[in-house]
């Protein structure tokens, strides 16, 4: 009620001319509402016909956060390269040749037809066994075995790094675990909810607008249109930096964290698209900052003197957003939100400079124009001076009602002679004191 209360005092101050009883107020709520409704309806409708396309985009910074977590541990010294996609080939067929005999190994291997994967996978069975023994005794095992040297050397760079060697490695991250049977529904049905609000942004913003500035003047007008293009030019760029920049740092630091600990990363389908989602959408919703910033400056609430004076206080309530707004409670997330809010903060300052340095040479140069119109007005009236006459009526002789005897100025008419028998004099007054009374002559 008090959110509510805040915007129609906006709403009134956007056009104090126009005044609305409150329930006029709580109609245009009602049609902002509606309209709001009916525009997600709508595209979370169109956007749930690509729910599986969504579920793989979501999915896409788990699976980078599985290849960097690879890409650390495979080697760069040995003989031969190694990849994550050629590591996780070789790992799957050294799975299937595991319970075979050598015999039948030997033509598995030699069934491939990639004498490539047939070397990755032999060495990563050899690293097997190795990495059972202890440290001291790895060396002697690799350098007893009757196998080419670049094998060796290729073991024993494999056991340097220590690579994953399960097929099966970060499994429970691939395919995550879905607890309820309608999970796997719900999530389709939030992606598209979380995709609707990305494709119908403009026109969400657009209605906001409409209900939060009624009746907006020429100028405000003119600010309404850019502000929406540049908001959702903004909104996608946050969005986008999330989602390649900070999610895939953000899910590599805790699962990380969790490994060192001890901790297998578990991790939830429902749990992680709550969270993917939710950093997504609030990054890209902080990056409208500059948008509202330069809405207030533009209607005269915010100015640039007001902004650089307390600038410091704003860095310290962006860090507050940030902290509040952040769905981790680590500082590396929180700075990675705050700082592109600063520099956007900063940006808006600078905008908001030049916009008031080009106002105020407007301001000038309208004043000097004026300034100009007066000086010209009044040497042209120099140069023509208006003629002069004594008597008005002769330039307007239609108001000349009554005929004037010489010498006669005319006020006769308006106040006529006064009356002969009526005297301005005023009548004498008898200063002689009264007589003394006599006891017994008193008037009853």
């Amino acid at each position: 009620m008090y959110l509510l209360k805040k915007v129609i005092q906006l709403r009134e101050n956007s056009h104090p001319d126009h005044e609305k009883p409150f329930l006029e107020h709580l109609e245009d709520l009602r049609v902002m509402v509606t309209r709001v409704v009916i525009t997600l309806v709508i595209s979370m409708i169109v956007c749930f016909a690509f729910n599986k396309n969504l579920m793989e985009f979501f999915r896409q910074p788990v699976d980078q956060v599985l290849v960097t977590q690879l890409k650390t541990t495979l080697p760069d010294d040995a003989p031969r390269p190694l990849t994550v996609e050629s590591w996780g080939k070789a790992r799957k067929v050294e799975h299937a040749a595991m319970n075979l005999t050598p015999e039948q190994r030997a033509v598995f291997y030699q069934s491939l037809g990639d004498d490539d994967l047939s070397f990755q996978a032999k060495s990563i069975s050899l690293l097997r066994a190795a990495s059972a023994l202890s440290e001291d005794k790895r060396d002697a095992f690799v350098n007893s075995l009757a196998e080419s040297d670049e094998l060796k050397l290729q073991v024993k760079a494999l056991l340097r790094t220590k690579p994953n060697t399960d097929s099966d490695a970060q499994g429970n991250l691939r395919m995550m675990s879905a607890l309820r049977p309608t999970e796997g529904f719900m999530l389709s049905m939030k992606l598209s909810f979380v995709a609707g609000i990305v494709v119908s942004f403009p026109l969400l913003l657009l209605f906001i607008l409409q209900f939060v500035l009624p009746g907006l003047h020429s100028n405000e007008k003119r600010v309404l249109w850019p502000a929406m293009t540049v908001g959702f030019g903004l909104f996608l760029t946050g969005a986008a930096f999330a989602y390649y920049m900070v999610l895939p740092r953000a899910l590599l630091f805790f699962a990380e964290w969790s490994g060192n600990m001890g901790i297998s990363n578990d991790w939830r389908i429902g749990e992680y698209i709550s969270f993917a989602t939710q950093f997504t959408l609030l990054f890209g919703a902080s990056f409208e900052l500059p948008v509202v910033v330069m809405v207030f400056v533009k209607l005269g609430l915010l100015s640039y003197e007001t902004m650089s004076r307390t600038r410091s206080y704003a860095i310290v309530g962006i860090f507050v957003t940030a902290a509040v707004l952040t769905p981790t409670p680590d500082a590396m997330t929180l700075c990675l939100m705050a700082a592109p809010m600063i520099i956007l903060y900063e940006i808006c300052i600078w905008l908001a400079y030049f916009d008031s340095k080009k106002n105020r040479i407007k301001e000038e140069q309208e004043a000097r124009e004026n300034m100009e119109r007066l000086l010209r007005r009044e040497e042209e009236m120099k140069a023509n001076p208006p003629a002069e006459t004594e008597d008005w009526h002769a330039d307007y002789p239609q108001y000349d009602h009554h005929a004037h005897e010489p010498g006669d100025d005319g006020w006769h008419d308006e106040y006529p002679p006064k009356d002969p028998h009526f005297s301005d004099e005023l009548p004498a007054i008898d200063e002689t004191p009264p007589a003394a009374e006599e006891p017994g002559n008193k008037t009853p």
